[in-house]
């Protein structure tokens, strides 16, 4: 039985939204032992806010993805309604996390006038401990540019963020790091071009893209704007197929790429969840769904019962209409093109597995 609080969410405030200071986070561990370029890309993910007495950070069972530093005030830990530990800033036990384990296996109210905490994503700062103890070298050296230092944080800690990294052995996530190539592009200046063969899967690090697609009567068409930490270019790669469109840079820019053998093994395949026709079946009967990634003519000649049709160059313009509880399984006729927008949809946090091998020949 977890323990039953009244809501305080009008008792919290956000104290500042502006990057931490280092000196601050060093006073908690483990942040005390991250190389300085590697905490101030936590601090910029950070923020300092405090909560009234008898607010409630979180309650007992609770599953949530934050981690909490305390910084002043005293707070106490309850199991089943009964306190079992008193934390006061400044103490030894304040140095720590308030009681990280997920889920959680006790609340945590304010008992002082007020408190503040530090708070911040939990899969953000398991990342950072990750690359910061894995890697041979900090953030900006990735980068390779001095003064470029918010270009690095954003997009690398947009990329660490994503559910798709949170899949990828740690190994990959530094070998990709490792391998990707800087590339500086100027303002009008295109970086692939529809109908080209797939070399390279793209993060945009500085500047902003467009990305159009040339209609049959040759008028190009903007589909949609990128900006840092926004990736392109894997559909091609993944289905070994041309370009579907074109990216041309809005501004001067510069873009990490990864080449197709690197983004194939250390990227796509620890994402893809392939499954047979009967695993297919099984996920569907317990409320999963059939994604069709076709295009509309092939699917009105043959498609498999209740299966929705999002052809693979809508699926992201079509993904917020998509349910992010729903398990979905994405077909098209040989795997191709279902294996891309799989990949897709698992990057921005989706349940998506593919049907291994293809539909099934249609019955005469």
């Amino acid at each position: 039985m977890h323990d039953a609080f009244p809501s305080y969410a009008s008792s919290i405030y956000v104290m500042t939204t502006k990057p931490l200071q280092l000196g601050l986070l060093r006073n908690f561990s483990p942040l005390d032992g991250l190389k300085s370029e590697n905490l101030h890309s936590l601090a910029r993910k950070a923020a300092l806010a405090g909560m009234s007495r008898g607010g409630v950070l979180f309650k007992q069972g609770e599953a949530d993805k934050r981690t909490y530093f305390l910084v002043n005030g005293t707070v106490e830990l309850l199991q089943h309604g009964r306190s079992t530990l008193v934390i006061r800033s400044g103490s030894p036990e304040a140095r720590n996390p308030i009681a990280p384990t997920r889920p959680r296996h006790c609340s945590c109210r304010v008992i002082s006038r007020r408190a503040e905490y530090v708070e911040m994503d939990s899969d953000v700062l398991d990342m950072v401990l990750m690359w910061d103890q894995t890697g041979r070298y900090e953030v900006n050296e990735v980068i390779g540019v001095s003064g470029e230092k918010s270009a690095s944080d954003d997009w690398m800690l947009t990329l660490l963020q994503t559910p798709a990294f949170h899949r990828i052995p740690p190994a990959n996530i530094q070998a990709i790091f490792l391998r990707m190539e800087r590339v500086e592009l100027s303002a009008g200046q295109y970086v692939i071009q529809q109908g080209d063969d797939g070399d390279y899967f793209y993060v945009i690090v500085k500047g902003r893209c467009v990305v159009t697609r040339e209609s049959p009567h040759r008028e190009r068409m903007a589909l949609a704007e990128l900006g840092v930490g926004d990736t392109f270019g894997e559909e091609a790669l993944i289905c070994e197929g041309k370009r579907n469109a074109s990216v041309c840079m809005l501004s001067d820019g510069v873009l990490m790429r990864l080449g197709k053998e690197d983004f194939r093994t250390l990227l796509n395949e620890p994402l893809m969840n392939s499954v047979d026709l009967s695993q297919a079946q099984r996920i569907v009967a317990r409320g999963g769904e059939w994604l069709d990634v076709r295009l509309p003519s092939e699917f009105a000649r043959y498609r498999l019962r209740e299966a929705t049709n999002v052809p693979l160059f809508s699926i992201r313009e079509r993904m917020k209409t998509l349910d992010r509880n729903k398990h979905y399984v994405i077909c098209c006729d040989s795997g191709r093109r279902s294996s891309a927008g799989a990949y897709i949809l698992t990057e921005r946090g989706f349940n998506a597995s593919v049907l291994k091998g293809g539909l099934p020949e249609p019955s005469k």
